[in-house]
């Protein structure tokens, strides 16, 4: 990985820091940086994720690519989401799994998420009616803000390349930088403002904004596991469930002014 080597020195003079300035963004001793500049040793995945925060750099790139030769913007976060970042597994007949990421790997999922051999790790879950020609990713929620789907329903996503090919007021889950992974109603406004709407469904939780260049991997939610009903009695009843009721009622009084 000589390439992260020349990439870390060429971005840290570039930006005009030291290397004890640079150790310190990342809570490092500075020898350490001098290590990884000198190809004595390769930064670990949690130190690479911060640094393509410090300097606004695509995690691919950072590893791939020599950025000396490659435009700044060619290079910024968010300019190459595709499949080539994407870990995959695939089953024995060569079919790509659903890895399912749990409540107690989300966690781990944030830095380990292009980690081949982490996403290999993880458990895999079927569900017979999904197309078999996308790829798809099973996540475990977390909450209430999403009612009436229940804490700990598993949400299948298909994996969604470009953060442009978002529909607004559609489900997504979004694994993010700052926020981690989140299961949101979203609305891209990302040509205007460089930010994207995150609506839950339980309006008790108030709309937040996430930076589309702190999003690491977008899935578009096609279905859901749950092993909890829907209360009936729920606040979020549909207008016309609400109507339906009424009209039981008035049926009932009909019948008993009848007797």
């Amino acid at each position: 990985m000589a390439t992260v080597n020349k990439n870390l020195k060429f971005l840290r003079t570039q930006k005009g820091l030291t290397q004890k300035q640079l150790a310190e963004k990342l809570g490092l001793k500075q020898a350490a940086i001098g290590a990884y500049e000198e190809e004595r040793a390769t930064p670990p995945l949690s130190s690479l994720l911060d640094i393509t925060k410090i300097f606004n750099v695509n995690l691919d790139a950072l590893v791939s690519q020599d950025l000396s030769k490659v435009s700044e913007k060619d290079r910024k976060i968010g300019s190459s989401k595709g499949k080539e970042v994407l870990a995959i597994t695939v089953d024995a007949n060569n079919r790509e799994n659903v890895e399912l990421v749990s409540q107690k790997a989300s966690a781990g999922y944030l830095a380990g998420y292009q980690d081949p051999e982490f996403v290999k790790e993880l458990p895999k879950i079927s569900l017979p009616v999904l197309p078999r020609n996308k790829t798809y990713r099973a996540f475990e929620i977390q909450g209430d803000s999403m009612l009436p789907v229940q804490p700990g329903s598993i949400i299948f996503g298909e994996y969604v390349e470009d953060v442009t090919d978002i529909k607004n007021g559609k489900l997504y889950i979004l694994v993010t930088q700052q926020d981690g992974i989140v299961f949101k109603r979203v609305f891209n406004f990302a040509d205007d403002e460089g930010k994207l709407l995150m609506v839950s469904d339980n309006r008790q939780y108030s709309p937040f904004s996430v930076a589309a260049e702190d999003i690491l991997e977008i899935w578009s939610a096609k279905a859901f596991f749950s092993n909890q009903f829907p209360e009936g009695n729920s606040s979020n009843q549909s207008v016309s469930d609400q109507l339906a009721l009424q009209i039981v009622k008035l049926q009932q009084e009909l019948l008993g002014k009848k007797k």
